[in-house]
C-alpha cells in the first residue's frame, strides 16, 4: 500500500497539492513502545497509519494515564500535529501499541493545504469531528460505567483487535487504558475469574465465557 492509496482524499487534491505533499512526506517504521509525540509542545506532523497501531492518551497530574483512542491502518491523527490546531487544551501522548509503519506530513505543509483547499478543510473537520465524538464517548463511559463494566467491554475489544481470546495483557496495561490503578483491575480480574468469565495466567487473559463478559459490560 503507498500513501496515494491510504489517503482517503487523494484523488480530489489539485497536482500541485498532490506534489507537495509527496515532496515533503516523510516515511517512519517505529518499534512497539515508541512515543511519537508528547505534549503540546511537540509538532510531529500528521500521522498516517500504514500498517501497525498508534494509542493517544493523556496523563492527569499524578501520572495516570487514560486512552483517548487508538488508530490502526489507514487512520490519521491530527493531534499529533497540536501547533496546527490552537483551541487544543490538553496534552496528548502519542505512542505505537505494535511495531508501526507510518507516514508523517509535515504540519506547515498540511495546514497550507488545508488554508486553500476545500476538500482538505471538510476532511479536517469532518476527522476533527470525529475524534471529538470518541473523546465525549470516553467521558460517558467514565461518568455513567462502572468500572467492571468498562473492564469487561475492554477486554472484549481487546478480543475483537487481537482477533483471540488469548490476551497477553499485564494488569498494569488495562489500568493505564482505563486511568484506573492497577490493584482495581486485580480485584476486578479475580471476580472475572470467581465468576468464570477469564482465566488468569502469569501475563495472560484468557476470555472463557464471552457471553458472561458481555453481561457484565452490558447490565
Amino acid at each position: 500500500m503507498n500513501f496515494q492509496d491510504a489517503f482517503p482524499i487523494w484523488h480530489r487534491l489539485k497536482a500541485n497539492e498532490q506534489k507537495q505533499i509527496l515532496n515533503t512526506l516523510i516515511s517512519r517504521t517505529v518499534k512497539k513502545g515508541t512515543v511519537l509525540h508528547n505534549g503540546d509542545a511537540d509538532c510531529t506532523g500528521l500521522l498516517l497509519v500504514k500498517s501497525g497501531q498508534l494509542r493517544a492518551y493523556i496523563l492527569s497530574d499524578e501520572g495516570r494515564e487514560i486512552t483517548l483512542y487508538r488508530l490502526f491502518d489507514r487512520d490519521l491523527c491530527l493531534f499529533s500535529a497540536s501547533c496546527m490546531i490552537q483551541s487544543i487544551q490538553f496534552e496528548i501522548t502519542i505512542q505505537a501499541e505494535k511495531d508501526t509503519e507510518l507516514w508523517v506530513i509535515p504540519a506547515e505543509v498540511y495546514q497550507s493545504i488545508m488554508k486553500t483547499s476545500i476538500p482538505v478543510s471538510n476532511y479536517t473537520n469532518e476527522l476533527m469531528a470525529s475524534r471529538f465524538s470518541e473523546v465525549m464517548w470516553l467521558m460517558e463511559q467514565i461518568m455513567w460505567k462502572r468500572m467492571d463494566q468498562r473492564v469487561a467491554a475492554f477486554l472484549l475489544e481487546e478480543s475483537s483487535i487481537e482477533d483471540t481470546s488469548s490476551l497477553k495483557l499485564t494488569h498494569e496495561t488495562i489500568a493505564n487504558h482505563l486511568g484506573t490503578h492497577r490493584e482495581v483491575i486485580t480485584r476486578l480480574l479475580r471476580y472475572f475469574q470467581n465468576e468464570g468469565a477469564v482465566r488468569l495466567h502469569r501475563g495472560t487473559i484468557e476470555l472463557a465465557d464471552v457471553k458472561i463478559l458481555k453481561e457484565i459490560a452490558e447490565k
